[in-house]
């Protein structure tokens, strides 16, 4: 079992940047690919970024691609994402989650735990 709780949201105005935390509890974060996706009000849950289990790999949606960073630390069982040069339409409630598995996955159903989430909100 793993419990993840998101931390960083808040209000910004564009063109500004945040920086969300993922803190994941258990020993085997290591290996747990780990995600990032997000859900404006209205609309479906969708993929922002993943990262690979051992920090090798990464990937984006193409809306965030140049403007957020994902990145992990194993030691401190927390993963991160920074997110510059923000829109208004990245406005949604951000939520990271846990693959069992080495690689990352832009699919929501290959994700076994889920955060409670956190509100980035982006005035224009």
């Amino acid at each position: 079992q793993v419990q993840l709780v998101e931390s960083g949201g808040g209000l910004v105005q564009a063109g500004g940047s945040l920086k969300l935390s993922c803190a994941a509890s258990g020993r085997t974060f290591s290996s747990y690919a780990m995600g990032w996706f997000r859900q404006a009000p209205g609309k479906e849950r969708e993929f922002v970024a993943t990262i690979w289990s051992d920090n090798s790999k990464s990937y984006y949606a193409d809306s965030v691609k140049g403007r957020f960073t994902i990145s992990r630390d194993n030691a401190k069982n927390t993963v991160y994402l920074q997110m510059n040069s923000l829109k208004p339409e990245d406005t949604a409630v951000y939520y990271c989650a846990a693959s069992r598995s080495y690689g990352g996955s832009a699919y929501t159903t290959s994700y076994s735990y889920w955060g409670q989430g956190t509100q980035v909100t982006v005035s224009s």
